[in-house]
This record gives structure tokens, C-alpha cells and sequence, in this order.
């Protein structure tokens, strides 16, 4: 038991040296909260279904929680129902893990609880992050999760950028060739502005997906506490009236 104890200490351990090594090396901006604006959420949804649901599902959501954020049945059939033929069917996809692993190297990931694992900092930068690599099978790369599988989905929003890299030598004498910046080759259909406002728009979503019912559970749980804090100080007085008596 001991021994299972200290296994895991120092994969735990491992785990939270690799996860801060990683915050280190990378900036992440800090992404717009926009989860409680209706309108942001239905763009979001249009972008994920349009962009993202073609190679990544999100088996844990139904497109009928799209409710929530104030669309009707009427305008999910019409606008956003393409993997399915029911409001009610999960947000699944066509394509068999064997054939994404065989296509991309690993099959993308389920999207469902995607916000949840990474944090919305870490999206938010990342689909801000592409830039053109002809050395990669895709002909793209990401300064976040470098050498990655998925392809630019967003790359005729936001255009081609190719990468400004800076050499600087460390106390050891290493070189590191490291990017600095961004250099826009061709335009895409946004602006820089009105990407970084489409991407805010989709981080949202994703986070909002990751757990619909955040908003009530938070409204649940404030009451709790209140509920907790009046049971406490009946509880306190009650015990002060006895030991009183006693006394």
C-alpha cells in the first residue's frame, strides 16, 4: 500500500512539473468570459458546427441543450442540425476514429468537456496561434501545442501568418530559436480584430458546453451555503441555550 502511495506521489508530482514547465514556456492571454451573453454563445455554437464538428464530435451534448442559449428547435434544424436528423441526438460525427488516426496520426479528441481539461485561456491562444509550416504533413504548426496534428480550420478567417523567430543564447551558451511574432502573409476574411472576437465567441461556447447547467449550479449552491450559514447560527444558539442551563 505504501508503495502504491509513493507511485503515485511521484507521477502526481511529474504530472504538476510538466504542467508548469508548460505554463513557463507559453504565454497564454486570458480569454474574454463571455458565457452568460446569449448572442456570443449562438455564434460560438454556429462556428463549432460549422468548423470544428466536421473532424471533432461532442458525444456528451445534445443539440437540443442549444435551448438553453436561446435558439429554437426551428432554428437548429435550419441552421445547425448537419450530423443528425434530431434535435434530440447527441453532437456526433461521421468519422471512425481508425480513419482520423490513420488520416491526422491520433483521432481528435471529443470536444465535450475539452474546455474543462485545457481551461479557456489555453483555446483562446491556441486557435490564435496557427501559423504556416510547410515542413509539417498539414503545412501548419501552433506556437501553443507545437508540432500539432489538426490542420488551420480557421485559417481563411484569419488569413496565412508566417512566424518572426529571434535567436537568444542562454547562460549555457545555447542558441534557442524562439517566435516572437507574426507576419501576415495573406489577408483572411476578418480583420485581426474581428478574429480575436469570433475565437472569443467560440472559446465561450466551448467552456458554456463543457457544462450547461454552470449557471444553475452555481444559483443551487449559493443557496446552499446561506442555508448552511442559518442552520449554523441556530445551531450555535441552541447550543449556547443548553450549556447555559447546565452551567
Amino acid at each position: 500500500m505504501k508503495k502504491l502511495l509513493s507511485i503515485l506521489a511521484m507521477l502526481g508530482a511529474a504530472l504538476l512539473s510538466t504542467h508548469v514547465l508548460a505554463e513557463e514556456s507559453v504565454h497564454l492571454d486570458e480569454a474574454p468570459n463571455r458565457t452568460a451573453d446569449l448572442v456570443s454563445l449562438q455564434r460560438g455554437a454556429r462556428l463549432f458546427v460549422n468548423y470544428c464538428l466536421n473532424c471533432h464530435s461532442a458525444t456528451a451534448m445534445r443539440y437540443s441543450r442549444l435551448r438553453d442559449i436561446g435558439l429554437t428547435d426551428k432554428e437548429i434544424e435550419e441552421n445547425l442540425l448537419f450530423t443528425t436528423d434530431k434535435v434530440g441526438n447527441p453532437m456526433s460525427i461521421a468519422m471512425r476514429p481508425a480513419d482520423a488516426k490513420e488520416w491526422f496520426g491520433v483521432a481528435p479528441p471529443d470536444l465535450s468537456v475539452e474546455a474543462r481539461a485545457r481551461g479557456a485561456d489555453w483555446i483562446y491562444t491556441y486557435l490564435r496561434s496557427f501559423y504556416k509550416d510547410d515542413t509539417r504533413p498539414t503545412g501548419w504548426n501552433n506556437v501553443v501545442f507545437q508540432n500539432v496534428g489538426m490542420p488551420h480550420v480557421l485559417w481563411q478567417l484569419q488569413g496565412v501568418r508566417t512566424p518572426k523567430f529571434e535567436d537568444s543564447t542562454d547562460e549555457n551558451g545555447a542558441v534557442e530559436h524562439r517566435i516572437i511574432g507574426f507576419q501576415q502573409v495573406t489577408p483572411g476574411t476578418m480583420s485581426a480584430n474581428d478574429y480575436d472576437e469570433a475565437v472569443a465567441d467560440l472559446t465561450s461556447y466551448l467552456v458554456w458546453m463543457a457544462e450547461p447547467a454552470a449557471k444553475e449550479r452555481k444559483q443551487i449552491g449559493a443557496w446552499v451555503l446561506l442555508f448552511l450559514g442559518l442552520l449554523s447560527f441556530f445551531a450555535w444558539r441552541l447550543n449556547a441555550a443548553y450549556w447555559k442551563d447546565i452551567k
